[in-house]
């Protein structure tokens, strides 16, 4: 791989063995969330599929580009939010592609946590930033302006942290004095809020992964890049879904069992509440492959990382009413 291809993205073998095994080697695959386009390379060096790329962050551009050098008439790539997949494909002819697979790699990318500037980590002293587009409403402005009862809620929602309400009063009784300007103050004021000895996961983790969440609203993304999974992928074509946290894994499951006709329930104010009774999916991993000991060595991120895969029937999308080309 390329020197500024060099980070090997997580779960990448069983990805390409699940393409090989379903015979997807020619086609356009979506790399729905390219970073530093580790994926997007492993497919057009290894099959003949053509690749489309999305991913809303601008500084990934100049790794586009350089993909874009090496193959120049089988890979495109667009800024933009892997939500808006539905919006660039039914636009001009990219709708009438075979569309045999799509990938999303729900992690932060390498790109956004080694760069102290973007705010995203608190192993590194930055500004409170933490957006993925670089746009909107920042990690500073929620942290310095939300009350304590809506920064509970966002804590405990996107964080599954059991001390929200104690870190959110926290933090509000520590930007009375000072405002709250950098990752390791907010992470040192999160640690002192929760009980306990020091742990082998940092007690600022769950915080900081809720503020981010909540900020790129991530959990929307997901619901509508699914969505589009479902309505663009051709009969026979895969998705595939790493996630990293429970409730990422929690909605592309509940997503597949609605697909698959197992569940009426799939919470979100974007999808109806009803009964599918015709499979539109066919779920491949009945639980999630997750990494292995010698790839967790390599790659400790990958530890948590858990990968679904589904194939497209030919029965008609669920929440789109479209039949798989």
């Amino acid at each position: 791989m390329n020197n500024f291809l060099e980070h090997v993205p997580v779960l990448l073998n069983e990805i390409l063995e699940n393409l090989e095994k379903f015979n997807i080697t020619n086609g356009v695959i979506i790399d729905a969330t390219f970073g530093l386009g580790g994926y997007s390379n492993a497919i057009l060096e290894n099959t003949n599929c053509d690749v489309y790329g999305f991913d809303r962050d601008p500084e990934v551009l100049k790794y586009a580009n350089k993909l874009k050098e090496r193959y120049d008439n089988r890979f495109t790539f667009f800024q933009k939010k892997f939500s808006e997949i539905d919006d660039v494909l039914s636009k001009q002819n990219y709708s009438k592609k075979k569309i045999k697979g799509m990938i999303f790699d729900l992690g932060v990318s390498n790109l956004q946590l080694t760069e102290k500037n973007r705010g995203f980590s608190f192993k590194f002293d930055g500004p409170l930033d933490m957006r993925m587009s670089k746009e909107g409403i920042k990690a500073y402005d929620i942290i310095n302006g939300y009350s304590a009862e809506k920064l509970a809620k966002i804590l405990y929602n996107f964080g599954d942290e059991i001390f929200s309400r104690r870190v959110a009063s926290n933090i509000v009784k520590s930007r009375e004095i000072n405002a709250i300007s950098s990752t390791q103050e907010l992470a040192n004021i999160i640690r002192k809020a929760i009980p306990g000895r020091k742990k082998k996961i940092d007690k600022a983790t769950k915080s900081f992964q809720a503020i981010r969440m909540f900020i790129n609203d991530e959990l929307t993304e997901l619901t509508k890049g699914l969505i589009a999974s479902e309505k663009f992928l051709t009969y026979g074509g895969i998705l595939c879904v790493v996630s990293f946290h429970s409730k990422e894994d929690r909605t592309v499951k509940n997503f597949l069992n609605v697909c698959q006709g197992k569940s009426k329930l799939f919470i979100s104010k974007f999808l109806p509440i009803q009964e599918n009774t015709k499979k539109s999916f066919e779920i491949i991993t009945k639980k999630p492959i997750i990494p292995s000991p010698d790839e967790v060595k390599i790659n400790y991120k990958s530890r948590s990382a858990k990968l679904r895969i589904a194939k497209r029937t030919k029965f008609n999308a669920f929440f789109n009413n479209e039949a798989a080309a």
